[in-house]
């Protein structure tokens, strides 16, 4: 990863914070988005450039909005000179009981879990040619087996899943596009998923533990870096949850 650039979306924080820090320490120079994490963005950059300098900066988008997915991508080339890899991380989760599903909440589950990984790889798609780079989005296992009370957010990753597939037929040979499905590793800020539910999710992994946000960065840095003849695919990181689920 020594000299490459890797675009990493919703790496300020949480999951996206432990796939930055895990791609900078092999030598990539990264480029944190963010939405609302300004300081936590800073934060970080400033601890990879104390490190190596000039190897992060940071700039905020909302994915929300398809014309700053290609500034966002621009932005990128213009600093660094070239993009290696994209790492669609940033997602909306929350409850979306049928019955009370609006289009507020589509646009969020569905814009930021499925329209904005789409649009963010075709503006990158040509930089990404250029350097036979790859594609990593990062999906859900509940994408294929539902989550029950979030029946929107689960389709939304489930289309990402597809995309994902689509995405490596299209963009073949010169980029690879594949996808990391975590299970159990850092449960959602809103506490929605109380002691006993954290419980039941842990007993029904073969390893009976939530994972690591480290288990999730150290995948995607296999899949950009060590595994070139590996495209189209979906790897579960969750513990054997999905083995019985």
């Amino acid at each position: 990863m020594i000299g490459k650039t890797v675009l990493v979306t919703g790496a300020a924080k949480r999951v996206g914070h432990s796939i930055a820090s895990e791609l900078h320490a092999a030598g990539a120079n990264i480029m944190v988005h963010y939405r609302t994490a300004t300081t936590a963005a800073e934060t970080l950059v400033a601890e990879f450039n104390a490190r190596r300098q000039d190897s992060a900066i940071c700039q905020q988008a909302d994915l929300l909005d398809v014309e700053a997915l290609s500034a966002l991508v621009a932005h990128t080339v213009a600093h660094f000179g070239r993009l290696d890899a994209l790492v669609n991380n940033a997602s909306s989760f929350f409850a979306t009981p049928l019955g009370h599903i609006d289009l507020a909440a589509w646009d969020d589950l569905v814009g930021s879990n499925f329209r904005a990984p789409l649009f963010l790889t075709q503006a990158a798609a040509p930089h990404l040619k250029a350097t036979r780079g790859a594609v990593v989005n990062i999906a859900d296992i509940h994408a294929e087996r539902p989550l029950a009370g979030y029946p929107l957010y689960c389709a939304a990753k489930a289309g990402l899943i597809g995309l994902t597939r689509a995405l490596a037929i299209e963009l073949a040979p010169e980029v690879r596009v594949n996808a990391v499905a975590p299970g159990p590793i850092l449960w959602p800020d809103d506490s929605v998923f109380d002691a006993a539910a954290r419980e039941r999710i842990l007993d029904h992994t073969l390893l009976k533990r939530a994972g690591d946000p480290q288990d999730i960065a150290r995948t995607v840095r296999f899949l950009l870096e060590d595994a070139s003849y590996v495209t189209g695919q979906v790897i579960n990181v969750d513990g054997g949850r999905t083995a019985h689920l």
